[in-house]
């Protein structure tokens, strides 16, 4: 058999959809955390989305290296399932140290839940114009980007009021919890990156 008929045999694989069904399944996560925080939702419920998350990226990274020729660098395509990964896996650690530490929510973790959503809203839109409207994906993944600075400043705003108390074991609790969110939108703007990196390379 020549190398050519090897390779022929094999099915196509189309890593967009891949991508896009993992940055849906971010996006059900995030909108989850979110109810979760007003009381609307379950951590079961962040944490079955994240594992349904983490069940595509297994498919993802087992077709990537099964496959010989990819539509964009494979590299680009592990990054950036890999940065969406994260952000739901941070989005998970929020709520499961919530139950650790027996921390009640407050408005400032409602109002970073909804920033976060917010950027997953912008990405799962990129992924869904990359493969044949680069350009648009690119103007989503811009949108994404500005996630990160409205989220640093109410993280700070957020460890303000946190640190003007007096509850020491709550405060170090919480800003653990923070950070967790804090975190999540720096890998939006990671993703909305690599987006922009992808789009530049195929147009």
């Amino acid at each position: 058999m020549t190398f050519w008929r090897i390779f022929s045999g094999r099915r196509k694989v189309d890593f967009f959809d891949l991508l896009l069904r993992q940055a849906e399944k971010t996006l059900g996560g995030c909108d989850a955390l979110a109810r979760f925080l007003r009381n609307q939702a379950s951590a079961e419920d962040v944490r079955r989305w994240e594992q349904e998350a983490d069940d595509i990226r297994r498919v993802l990274i087992d077709e990537l290296n099964q496959t010989f020729i990819t539509p964009i660098d494979r590299e680009d395509i592990f990054a950036l399932s890999r940065a969406i990964d994260d952000v739901l896996d941070y989005a998970k650690n929020t709520v499961d140290e919530m139950e650790v530490f027996e921390v009640s929510t407050n408005e400032h973790l409602c109002e970073m839940a909804v920033l976060l959503k917010e950027g997953a809203q912008q990405l799962a839109a990129a992924m869904r114009h990359l493969k044949n409207n680069p350009n648009v994906a690119s103007d989503y993944a811009v949108r994404a980007k500005r996630i990160e600075n409205g989220m640093n400043e109410k993280y700070l705003a957020a460890l303000k009021d946190l640190f003007s108390g007096q509850d020491i074991r709550l405060m170090f609790s919480l800003r653990e919890i923070y950070r967790h969110l804090n975190r999540s939108a720096d890998r939006v703007d990671e993703a909305a990156n690599i987006i922009g990196d992808i789009v530049v390379k195929m147009i």
